[in-house]
């Protein structure tokens, strides 16, 4: 890779967002020195790695690595046979936690992710080293009691000793005798030794082993005769401590030489790990994507952001260049984005080359450069532009010389610095030249001469950076296919600048180069207009669909609202058919009981009482299943004659033979009778061609409606499997009669029963022609996208 192109499209704070995401200092090291690579298969696999990571940090978070030690250095050693220290196998014991962790986390419910699932079943867990080094080791400096029985039995004989000796030392301190020899009543060390301080004047006085003096010489400090024999003793056992711990060490040394192969390669795959998973959240800190890779030259990024910009003010641009054209030429004012968009395509270009997601959408293609040369400025930031013709022309030579197929060239302000007549030609030269090589090249300049050389010459395209002058400000938006201005003349007047001068100075031009900006101005306003329209037609359609939403919620109301007046309709029926029943077998009991009364007179006063609440009830009933079963009420513009009908409050049916009249009353022949009706006392019986006039209409409308209604997803989370699958089977049907094309089912991630219940539906269904899983910018594997025949 050119160095010089990697400071200048400032790559290297790509890496240093990077390493922010490394738990451990070697891998922050890695990452460092991560420079593109050129093969497409191995940059395809870098790339689905950090999708991966991806994946795995949306479902369930980071990777729980925490700083874990380079334990290389330690293991050649315990492998050469050298007894490692305590900190040395508490780092190798921290490895192991992580391993285990790490296995863990990845081993548990996750998407498929077949790179990042096969390191993890690499991973070695070791549990027996850890344990005992767990067991054995408090600290880096301090080793358990319970190492081993013979340390413990060794640690409890120093403590009794210590004891033994503290209590020969208070003897002699309280002595009386001594009380006048020695300087303090405190017992202290020295090289080790328990000793007493003793004055000067009295050490003959006072037997024992003089190990130091004061920094006057005032005071001696004398290990009394009487313990010497103790400490000596107790100097064996530390001795015998030091020893037994020395062994313990070199057990566990030994251990992990046995296990070298294991520790290095979990180490290696740690790395691997935590590179990957780096990758992983700077995607996400940057809302990247993965793109796809070509071989054939041909670059198209869709709402790309710049990543170094921040991102409450980057404008995303589009870009396509290797299709139709080689050569790009970006027109525009100062401070437009020009080179912010030169430095984003160079940037994206090796970011993809080394395994990282590009800020840009769905759809993004990136080719694979075998060289990248850029020269934008010297030392240019994004900002501004303080190259001179010199330092452009010696970087120039340089790209000139070596560029050639597969090759992304990026020039900033090709040919400025000079004469402008010169350096117009030159630039039209160095681009020819260029595109001769077969190299991909995307220039940006000022120069109208650019300009028309770009409309005139095949394989070359124009693109300008938006301007508004209105405000004096650029939009930083991209447009292909349309040359800019710079728009010296309309800024200068909207500054101040006299008018009169700015005519003077358009009077000056010549007049091809004035029919030229005018053209591009007639164009510029022509594209604004249709983008303006385009705008409104989207703002209407949403306006509509909005509409029709609220209409369908309403319409979906007042079905409800139906369906609980029928089902309520129907309950009282069902409870009038009840009583009726019941009053029926009241009135049959009653009238058998007329049978016992002897007096005649009696029993006619029973019997015409029976008859008058039969009459009373006939008329209750008869108004209650009118209403009940007349809830869709004939108009008499409906009716015809010789139209079948129900008399409801006969429940018999009849021909109409004559209309309505202004009461609405009509006459109905039922059998031999003709009877006078009103209108609200039938309803209309369909005959077999209006029923299936009645079906076709209705199928007409059905299809129509899901035309017009069916959304082009279906959301089915939460659902049960059984209830999804019906949902889901009547959302394609319907996403098929509304002749869609392609559907997305939204069932999330969660264990996997929904999708694979869906996914085993969607195999075998009439209308599906295939199916796959979401791409990342689309719901990854929470979402199924499913193409229709």
């Amino acid at each position: 890779m050119n160095e010089k192109t990697s400071k200048v499209l400032e790559y290297n704070k790509i890496l240093g967002m990077l390493e922010e995401g490394a738990a451990s200092a070697i891998t922050k090291k890695m990452l460092g020195e991560l420079k593109p690579v050129f093969d497409i298969y191995l940059i395809q696999d870098m790339l689905a790695e950090t999708t991966e990571a991806v994946s795995v940090i949306m479902h369930k978070g980071a990777l729980p690595l925490g700083s874990f030690y380079d334990i290389r250095n330690s293991i050649h050693l315990a492998d050469k046979g050298s007894t490692l220290t305590m900190k040395q196998l508490l780092e190798v014991l921290y490895n192991l936690r992580v391993t285990a962790n790490a296995a863990s986390f990845l081993k548990s419910d996750l998407p498929e992710l077949p790179i990042i699932k096969d390191l993890a079943e690499l991973l070695s867990i070791q549990k027996s080293l850890a344990d005992h080094i767990d067991h054995c080791i408090i600290s880096e400096d301090e080793m358990a009691d319970n190492a081993s029985t013979e340390l413990k039995n060794i640690r409890r004989s120093i403590l009794r000793q210590n004891e033994s000796i503290r209590a020969k030392m208070n003897q002699i301190l309280n002595s009386s005798d001594n009380r006048t020899i020695l300087q303090d009543s405190i017992v202290t060390m020295r090289q080790g030794r328990y000793v007493v301080p003793v004055k000067q004047e009295h050490k003959t006085k006072f037997a024992g082993i003089i190990h130091d003096q004061s920094s006057t010489g005032a005071t001696l400090f004398i290990e009394p005769q009487a313990i010497v024999d103790l400490n000596n003793e107790l100097r064996e056992m530390e001795l015998a401590e030091k020893v037994e711990v020395e062994r313990i060490l070199a057990e566990l040394s030994a251990e992990v030489a046995e296990v070298k192969d294991a520790l290095l390669n979990n180490q290696e795959i740690l790395l691997k790990l935590d590179f990957i998973f780096a990758k992983g959240k700077l995607s996400v800190r940057l809302k990247g994507t993965e793109p796809e890779v070509n071989t054939r030259g041909y670059l198209r990024i869709k709402d790309g952001r710049h990543p170094l910009i921040a991102k409450n003010k980057v404008v995303p641009i589009s870009i396509a260049i290797g299709k139709g054209y080689r050569t790009l030429v970006i027109t525009g004012p100062n401070t437009g984005g020009k080179t912010a968009t030169l430095k984003t395509v160079g940037l994206f270009a090796l970011m993809t080359q080394a395994g990282l997601h590009i800020p840009a959408g769905a759809g993004t293609e990136m080719p694979v450069f075998q060289k990248i040369f850029a020269d934008i400025g010297d030392e240019q930031s994004i900002e501004q532009n303080l190259s001179t013709f010199s330092s452009h022309m010696s970087n120039i030579v340089s790209i000139v010389e070596n560029a050639g197929k597969d090759t992304l060239v990026l020039l900033d302000e090709l040919g400025a610095g000079t004469d402008p007549t010169e350096g117009a030609a030159l630039a039209i030269s160095i681009l020819e030249h260029l595109y001769d090589k077969g190299a991909n090249t995307i220039a940006t300049t000022h120069y109208t001469e650019l300009k028309k050389y770009a409309i005139a010459t095949r394989g070359v395209e124009n693109a300008s950076m938006e301007f508004d002058v209105e405000t004096l400000s650029p939009t930083y938006r991209l447009s292909i296919g349309t040359p800019g201005r710079s728009n010296a003349f309309e800024i200068s007047q909207k500054l101040g600048l006299k008018p009169i001068i700015v005519k003077h100075a358009k009077g000056m031009l010549e007049q091809g180069d004035i029919e030229f900006e005018d053209v591009i101005t007639s164009i510029e306003k022509d594209k604004k207009l249709a983008e303006e329209e385009r705008d409104e037609a989207i703002m209407l359609n949403l306006e509509m669909k909005r509409q029709k939403e609220q209409f369908e919620k309403e319409q979906e109301k007042l079905e409800e609202q139906k369906e609980k007046i029928i089902s309520k309709a129907k309950k009282e029926a069902r409870d009038t058919v009840r009583e009726a029943k019941e009053f029926a077998d009241q009135i049959q009991k009653e009238l058998k009981e007329l049978e016992k009364y002897q007096d005649s007179r009696e029993r006619n006063r029973k019997h015409g009482g029976i008859k008058k609440r039969i009459r009373e009830a006939s008329d209750q009933y008869k108004e209650k299943f009118v209403t009940v079963e007349n809830m869709n009420p004939v108009k008499a513009g409906e009716l015809k004659v010789g139209d079948r009908v129900r008399v409801l409050s006969l429940g018999q049916k009849g021909n109409v033979i004559s209309l309505p009249d202004d009461k609405e009353d009509l006459q109905v022949q039922v059998g031999l009778l003709k009877i006078n009706v009103n209108l609200d006392n039938i309803s209309l019986i369909q005959d077999g061609s209006s029923k299936k006039e009645s079906k076709t209409s209705r199928y007409g409308t059905m299809y129509r409606s899901k035309a017009q209604s069916i959304m082009p997803s279906i959301n089915v989370r939460g659902s049960i499997l059984d209830d999804a699958l019906m949902d889901v089977d009547k959302y394609l049907d319907d996403a098929y009669i509304a002749g869609l094309k392609e559907v997305t089912v939204i069932h999330g991630r969660g264990e996997g029963i929904l999708r694979d219940g869906l996914h085993k539906m969607l195999k075998s269904h009439k209308h599906v022609s295939k199916f796959r899983k979401g791409a990342y910018n689309e719901g990854g594997d929470g979402v199924t996208v499913v193409q229709l025949k």
